[in-house]
């Protein structure tokens, strides 16, 4: 644990600095902040690489907020992930708009599938001993996305919506010569022999997303806010195009509010209380690789996928639950412990213990699950549409009250096979 907090603190830990309480000067011009990417992740291993953010501040009048920023990383994981990404993102490029771009390129030899439903489809251990050969939970996938998305003003803080997103996807069998693994005892191959997975869609495909909606902002500051409310409502969906893609529709709504607690003894500012609460709901025939997608407007991760991860429930395996339709909380006391100074740079370190909740409320494909299991599917309902908890607590560090390198462990608080007993990431912003 040690070994990974000092990978944590490193990048910022070098020349002189003078440690001060006093608020942060306003930056000006370009700011880039470029780090090796020393990560771990407890899905996926150990992280290297670089990523970071290049900030344009223009004259310093929008600060913290920046006029433009870009954001890019080049990353492998011990595991096998590779991942590469270039997004842009500016409320003042086009008056009254903000344009949000991205572009992402992702493969995985050895993602992990759980199957449909979470605890619908139990998860063993010794089912995955990779000493031993057995990957059971194990498949290939790569994929590509562009992202468009665009907000416009209608009155105050409420913002219309649109935007497409692309994906290009390849799933099958890993690489079984490869990982000395034997490639055919697979829950992916056993999904596809019973038809949970369509022969059409078994290899992967191209789907093209649009969406529209309303969204709402009154944030005083995007990375870490300490009062305001995050709110949008958007349909997401794929026209029916044939072959793997037969046409979905997809409810999205997330609603984040952030409350300062006025204690006014802490020198490096007061604590916030911040939740959020989001919904997703599907309509149609979405094909099996496009289900654990979470699409956010402007996406505060790399990856926003499933219900367990970084992204939505910290503690669960990643992607842990993936159905049509899920609901999920996060709530956290977010306390600021120093501010302090590194040569020009301002910088604080804060603390965020946390629980985070989901549940499923309409499972994908339960009936053919149900048949094939033997079970009646008001049973296997019961066991998909349980409440999964967790908790934990976060170590940040900020720089320029933009950039945030994250360090969370969290705790499964459920029965075993929905998380491990420990989960640790470091990555960067805060989870919403």
């Amino acid at each position: 644990m040690k070994k990974f907090i000092c990978l944590f603190l490193l990048p910022f830990l070098f020349g002189s600095g003078v440690f001060a309480q006093e608020a942060a000067a306003p930056k000006t011009g370009w700011k880039i902040s470029p780090f090796p990417a020393v990560g771990y992740d407890s899905n996926n291993g150990l992280q290297y690489g670089v990523f970071g953010d290049v900030y344009n501040y223009g004259a310093g009048d929008t600060y913290p907020d920046p006029l433009q920023k870009f954001t890019f990383e080049v990353s492998h994981f011990t595991k096998g992930r590779t991942r590469l990404r270039l997004s842009f993102d500016s409320k003042y490029l086009i008056p009254r708009m903000r344009l949000t771009l991205s572009a992402i390129y992702c493969h995985d030899p050895l993602y992990q599938f759980y199957g449909f439903n979470g605890a619908a489809e139990p998860y063993l251990a010794e089912r995955n001993d990779k000493n031993a050969g057995i990957l059971y939970n194990s498949m290939q996938r790569s994929y590509f996305q562009g992202f468009a998305n665009f907000q416009g003003t209608i009155v105050g803080h409420l913002n219309w919506a649109a935007g497409a997103t692309f994906w290009h996807y390849r799933t099958g069998a890993f690489d079984g010569d490869k990982f000395k693994a034997d490639a055919t005892n697979t829950l992916f191959n056993y999904y596809v022999q019973h038809g949970f997975i369509g022969e059409k869609e078994k290899d992967g495909g191209n789907v093209l997303e649009l969406r529209a909606g309303l969204a709402y902002n009154s944030r005083d500051i995007e990375a870490a806010p300490n009062r305001g409310i995050n709110a949008d409502l958007f349909l997401n969906g794929a026209p029916g195009l044939g072959g793997t893609n037969a046409g979905y529709l997809r409810l999205c709504a997330n609603f984040s509010h952030f409350i300062r607690i006025p204690v006014g003894f802490i020198a490096a500012g007061d604590p916030v209380f911040a939740y959020h609460i989001g919904l997703q709901h599907t309509w149609g025939n979405a094909p099996f690789y496009i289900q654990q997608n979470v699409p956010m407007l402007v996406p505060r991760r790399i990856m926003s996928e499933g219900l367990g991860g970084n992204s939505t429930i910290r503690g669960l395996y990643e992607n842990r639950i993936i159905a049509d339709g899920f609901v999920w909380a996060n709530a956290e006391l977010r306390i600021k412990l120093v501010r302090f100074r590194i040569g020009k740079g301002d910088f604080y370190l804060a603390t965020n213990p946390f629980v985070d909740a989901g549940m499923v409320t309409k499972p994908y494909r339960l009936e053919r699950m149900a048949m094939q299991y033997n079970m009646v599917a008001d049973e296997l309902r019961k066991q998909a549409q349980q409440v999964t908890v967790s908790a934990g607590a976060g170590l940040k560090l900020a720089w320029n009250e933009n950039f945030i390198l994250s360090l969370e462990v969290a705790r499964n608080l459920n029965q075993t096979g929905m998380g491990g007993k420990f989960w640790m990431n470091i990555i960067t912003n805060y989870c919403f």
